[in-house]
């Protein structure tokens, strides 16, 4: 595969999963509970496709949940094929076009139910295009992901490739949490607002116009790549690697107290009377600046030492917001702010951490010649990712909810971020180095 050198190209690269992972935060977030009613006090029929359930409640929580469990088991499989995928154009172009159009038909035909009421039908129809769009949708991102440990050669450009496209990251959060409900607002369906979006999805047309790939389906090429790639020689390997263990336990860590961050963080501004748009802008505006800081440090210590600063100040700021209870009048919002800029400081590093350390460790491997697993450790990671997600959003919010112990939630997330900062210590010198500048 051809290697991206400038600045402007690796900018331009970061820039591609935009579109799509901002398809997947609105399916995630409003689609889904847009086919029922409950829960929606004001402006319903905006927030809502009919204004009605369209969805059997008790078999559509069952069919989501399955919907969800099958596309974190569905992610090694994937991962397996798009590695060892043999055509006249290469292992990585095919599966993104595939997977960019089927996860884009599934979106637009996720707006119409097929009926007009609360039916089975209607049911099982948006739960079988939630479980095509996930698919498509994760053999897409996991195919662009693997090309980090190929299309880039070097720590500092993968590190910087990383970085760009955790600002991505925070964009289309900031669009979600931001724009969308002001669209509603303004009157405009939920339907609607989604197809608005629909067009960033043309952002996964960058990969498919920068990689340059040989065939992968002719002579010496075919035996290797069947060699190095199988199911289960890709997952056994995966676990082999002691490096890439102890950053799934971090990882696990991390991400149970970043998820139930950004799953419960509304019903803790509800019981403190904090304006939520202001706080959370005041975590993901900054974080441009705040990557720089974490950059010059990885550059000072290494990766360790910076995401363990990172964890420190998104810790600390969790812990402070704590107090939030406590406070009334003029005080509240200028302190929420605050704490909420701390947690800037970790939120950017956080996305960007989870591009770096895989696609680095699939490149220590690649580069021994021993296998060619890049998608696999990213979708080993993505089923980490999802059970810890599920785990806060489903058990450990639910439980905080249904014993009125939301006002916790905080405390809770620093825990799990300062549990993550005493694993790092364990991490390996050949990672936690990554990305020092020799003296």
């Amino acid at each position: 595969m051809n290697v991206l050198r400038k600045k402007w190209q690796i900018i331009l690269y970061g820039c591609s999963g935009l579109g799509i992972n901002m398809m997947g935060m609105i399916v995630g977030s409003y689609l889904c509970s847009a086919l029922l009613t409950g829960g929606f006090v004001d402006n319903v029929e905006n927030w809502t496709y009919l204004n009605k359930d369209l969805v059997v409640a008790g078999l559509w929580s069952v069919l989501a949940f399955l919907s969800k469990a099958f596309d974190g088991i569905v992610d090694i499989p994937l991962a397996s094929f798009t590695d060892g995928l043999r055509t006249r154009w290469g292992r990585r172009r095919p599966p993104i076009l595939v997977g960019w159009i089927v996860t884009a038909a599934a979106y637009v035909l996720f707006l119409f139910p097929l009926q007009s009421g609360a039916t089975v039908l209607n049911t099982v129809w948006f739960a079988l295009l939630l479980t095509v769009f996930y698919s498509a949708y994760t053999i897409t991102m996991l195919t662009y992901y693997a090309t980090f440990s190929e299309i880039i050669d070097n720590e500092s450009d993968r590190i910087f490739l990383s970085n760009v496209k955790s600002i991505c990251d925070v964009i289309y959060f900031s669009m979600s949490f931001a724009l969308v409900p002001v669209f509603v607002g303004m009157g405009i369906n939920v339907r609607w607002v989604a197809l608005m979006f629909l067009p960033l999805s043309l952002t996964m047309l960058i990969p498919l116009l920068m990689i340059k790939e040989k065939p992968t389906n002719v002579g010496e090429v075919t035996l290797k790549m069947r060699e190095q790639v199988s199911l289960k020689r890709a997952f056994v390997f995966s676990f082999k690697n002691r490096d890439y263990i102890f950053w799934l336990c971090i990882l696990f860590t991390m991400n149970l107290g970043l998820q139930l961050f950004l799953s419960g963080i509304n019903e803790f501004f509800s019981t403190t009377g904090i304006n939520m748009t202001f706080v959370m802008a005041s975590a993901f505006a900054p974080v441009p600046f705040t990557l720089q800081i974490y950059n010059k440090f990885i550059k000072w210590k290494g990766l360790r030492f910076a995401y363990q600063y990172a964890l420190c100040m998104f810790s600390a700021g969790m812990a402070l917001m704590f107090f939030c209870r406590n406070l009334d009048g003029a005080l509240l919002l200028p302190f929420a702010i605050f704490c909420s800029i701390l947690t800037s400081f970790g939120i950017g590093a956080f996305f960007s951490v989870t591009y770096t350390i895989p696609s680095q460790l699939a490149e220590a491997e690649n580069a021994k010649g021993e296998t060619c697993a890049s998608s696999m450790y990213f979708a080993i990671q993505g089923l980490f990712e999802a059970v810890s997600a599920s785990l806060a959003s489903h058990v450990i919010l639910v439980y905080l909810k249904q014993s009125g112990g939301v006002y916790l939630l905080t405390l809770l997330v620093a825990l799990f971020c300062m549990g993550a900062f005493v694993f790092a210590i364990f991490l390996p010198r050949s990672v936690a180095t990554l990305g020092k500048v020799k003296k």
